[in-house]
């Protein structure tokens, strides 16, 4: 069997059992049938095993089976497939290709966003990771002409708005001229003129989580000392609809509504890349709490407004 089309099945099994939360075989075998991957063929059995074998080895998605409830399966660590993991985006990305695949004759009424790759760069960041080894790069901000030369440990890499982005650390011993530094830093895939991996080993801290490292934080922007704390918005019109059904947060949670709004809380950071997206959502969106961000709110909407007042 080819692997594209095993991966188009690996694919359906693990859509199959997420959808049903859990399933009997027999259940598998009807959906199965009824699908065009099957082509009127059952699926064995002993194919289902190896298939169960390749998704854990491949995407780590664990099939677990219920003995004591009928035999059924279901995703032992469907936790994977409700956020922002690898898993998640690979099997997305996977399935939403299979789909497109097979549908080359529409390609051009298929209009999609393209992602920068900034292939090199992130399979020697990748390669980095997997060595722990410390990375060399030359690194332009912004508003800048000169770059930076940085040194630092590669702790992991995030998407966020298709950008690719790298979460440096950066330490240095204490000595007699200088005290000691622990920091870490963010930087865009597509601000980096060079890079190269060095020899300088490093551990990464064994405490160390990035899903909860970023979990707090509406993008990438984490170092700004910026507090957490309770957010509450209104959203009205469509915009309640959109915010039900793509969160902001993942702490975001309906809390109220009314005639033609609904109020929603969350617990996070405002940093400014928050708060240009409130602004980017106009009158569809009211800070209710804290006050001091409706207020940075209401100021950046004026100082917006008075640059279309006539001269």
């Amino acid at each position: 069997m080819k692997t594209a089309f095993k991966f188009k099945e690996y694919i359906w099994l693990v859509e199959t059992i997420h959808k049903a939360r859990k399933i009997t075989f027999s259940e598998i075998q009807e959906k199965w049938l009824r699908s065009s991957l099957s082509e009127g063929v059952e699926l064995a059995r002993s194919t289902f095993n190896r298939h169960k074998d390749a998704i854990q080895d491949m995407f780590g998605i664990y099939i677990e089976c219920d003995r004591q409830n009928g035999y059924k399966y279901y995703i032992g660590n469907d936790e994977v497939l409700e956020n922002d993991s690898v898993q998640n985006w690979l099997l997305s990305t996977l399935s939403v290709n299979n789909i497109i695949s097979e549908s080359l004759s529409l390609q051009k009424r298929i209009l999609l966003q393209s992602v920068p790759t900034e292939d090199d760069y992130l399979g020697m960041v990748i390669e980095a990771m997997k060595k722990s080894v410390r990375i060399a790069v030359d690194y332009r901000k912004y508003g800048t002409d000169n770059p930076n030369h940085l040194n630092f440990e590669p702790y992991c890499i995030k998407l966020f708005k298709q950008r690719w982005y790298i979460l440096g650390h950066f330490h240095r011993d204490a000595t007699e001229e200088k005290p000691e530094s622990d920091y870490f830093g963010v930087f865009s895939f597509d601000r980096i003129l060079d890079m190269e991996l060095t020899d300088i080993k490093f551990r990464i801290d064994p405490d160390f989580d990035a899903q909860e490292y970023f979990d707090e934080c509406y993008g990438v922007l984490v170092g700004d000392d910026t507090k957490p704390e309770r957010i509450v918005i209104r959203a009205y019109g469509f915009e309640r609809y959109y915010l039900r059904d793509l969160r902001m947060h993942i702490s975001q949670r309906e809390i109220g509504q009314g005639e033609n709004y609904a109020d929603f809380e969350l617990f996070m950071r405002p940093t400014i890349d928050f708060s240009g997206h409130l602004l980017s959502r106009g009158s569809q969106i009211k800070v209710l709490s804290p006050q001091w961000l409706a207020d940075e709110i209401h100021d950046m909407h004026l100082e917006a407004a008075m640059m279309y007042e006539s001269k």
